[in-house]
């Protein structure tokens, strides 16, 4: 990748191709700590809907001194756009496929019996299944109010922030601030999944619960994106609470999230043996 290029890209990262995310990676191996071009390489990996997308963003995070930046370039509309198109480029493709009938041909040739388990097997198609549902590995999406399902995605990846004898003692302030933030949103979502009651099905006889969900310090900070974050990170009892929370959040999409727990249920058992 040469000089213009590069250049180009910076100006326009949304035509990124695969082939220069490639020759990225190669630059990045040469220089692990060029922000421009851990960032580009990340918007050629969503372009793409690749699964190396969620753990290229941690890296990148953990290379960028100013991640607020980071977060303003992956939730811009110009950062989601082309998602949106190769959604629709895929769906135009299978359109128009041409099936044609076809004639199987079977050569003659001795079975041989193989012993299998079939409730194994079953239950590995089931997980796989499940994992399909839930699309894991697809890239996390993040919209501009959900700065907190950034930092938490961050924080569980483990990967710790690059420290430069360079960096200001501004810098480190404002680190440290939003490290608080972080840790004050997480205690109230974590002291919220304790006290909410799990979501059963309701009786005649039973009066509603009324559960305030416009309060701000509680459930507005409870978001697909951050159900999906635990989800990633295999923090499947959390995440199930926190759909839990969003059938409370939005009733209208209740089945919609039912489902999900009920596949998120299926990878917790599959798991756990």
């Amino acid at each position: 990748m040469n000089v213009t290029d590069y250049t180009y890209l910076i100006n326009k990262p949304q035509t990124i191709t695969e082939k220069q995310t490639l020759a990225l990676e190669k630059v990045l191996d040469e220089f692990p700590y060029f922000q421009s071009a851990r960032a580009l390489r990340l918007k050629g990996l969503y372009n793409e809907n690749s699964y190396q997308y969620n753990g290229a963003l941690k890296v990148t995070a953990a290379h960028t001194t100013d991640r607020a930046i980071l977060f303003d370039f992956i939730s811009s509309d110009d950062f989601n756009a082309i998602q949106k198109d190769l959604f629709e480029k895929k769906t135009n493709e299978l359109l128009s496929i041409h099936v044609v009938d076809s004639i199987e041909i079977v050569a003659d040739q001795k079975s041989e019996s193989v012993i299998n388990d079939p409730q194994q097997n079953d239950s590995e198609e089931t997980a796989n299944t499940a994992e399909e549902k839930l699309e894991l590995g697809k890239p996390l999406e993040f919209s501009k109010n959900e700065t907190h399902s950034f930092q938490e995605w961050l924080q569980l990846s483990r990967i710790q922030p690059i420290v430069r004898e360079t960096e200001t003692k501004k810098s480190t302030t404002i680190n440290s601030e939003e490290e608080a933030l972080r840790k004050k949103k997480e205690s109230i979502i974590n002291k919220f999944i304790q006290t909410n009651p799990k979501i059963s099905a309701v009786k005649h006889s039973t009066p509603s619960i009324n559960i305030d969900i416009n309060k701000e310090d509680t459930t507005s900070l409870m978001t697909e994106t951050l159900a999906k974050v635990y989800l990633e990170q295999k923090k499947y009892q959390k995440a199930i609470q926190a759909y839990e929370i969003l059938i409370l959040k939005y009733p209208e999409k209740s089945s919609f999230f039912a489902d999900r727990i009920s596949d998120i249920k299926i990878l917790q058992q599959n798991n756990n043996n």
